[in-house]
């Protein structure tokens, strides 16, 4: 039995869903999104809530319920209150800055990293130091981040790099002579 397939969504004040076949629509004060579900689950809405349950007692019917139920609670959670990841940049001489639809990099290379924004998400630098990237799409935002994260990982040695807020770097003791 999935525990998290168990549980119903509940759906807040403000946020309508309408269930089509397969296809879930939630529509919110910060979008709309949809989710179309794989033949091996049901999903019905009663009042306030939307529940999932698997078809049969495959496993890939037991997979799908607990994913299933887990993307509808991310989308009601997105046009609600919608989903932050915040990144630190850590080096000497590194920092980012937004520019129009752009973030401009300085990591270290010889040149500027342009990264270009893409719709749905925003990335803003409150400081030289930080990004912050909101969205109401949980996928999105954390491919954003951790696409900006590639640009210069975090390094063991000296802790250079891009990094998750909170995010802990093992350490490494250099060379000893």
């Amino acid at each position: 039995m999935s525990r998290i397939g168990k549980r119903p969504v509940d759906l807040p004040s403000g946020v309508t869903a309408t269930i089509s076949g397969q296809t879930v629509e939630v529509k919110g004060p910060k979008g709309a999104h949809s989710f179309t579900a794989t033949d091996d689950v049901t999903i019905k809405q009663d009042d306030n809530t939307i529940s999932v349950t698997p078809r049969g007692s495959s496993k890939r019917a037991r997979q799908q319920w607990g994913m299933s139920r887990t993307v509808v609670a991310n989308m009601v959670q997105g046009v609600t209150t919608g989903f932050k990841k915040e990144l630190e940049i850590t080096g000497v001489g590194y920092r980012a800055a937004v520019q129009g639809n752009t973030l401009k990099l300085n990591l270290g290379y010889s040149h500027d990293v342009d990264f270009p924004i893409p719709s749905g998400v925003t990335v803003t630098a409150p400081k030289p130091t930080e990004i912050v990237i909101e969205g109401s799409d949980a996928q999105l935002v954390g491919q954003v981040a951790a696409n900006i994260r590639e640009w210069r990982a975090p390094e063991p040695y000296k802790g250079k790099g891009i990094r998750y807020k909170g995010e802990y770097i093992f350490r490494k003791e250099g060379k000893k002579k």
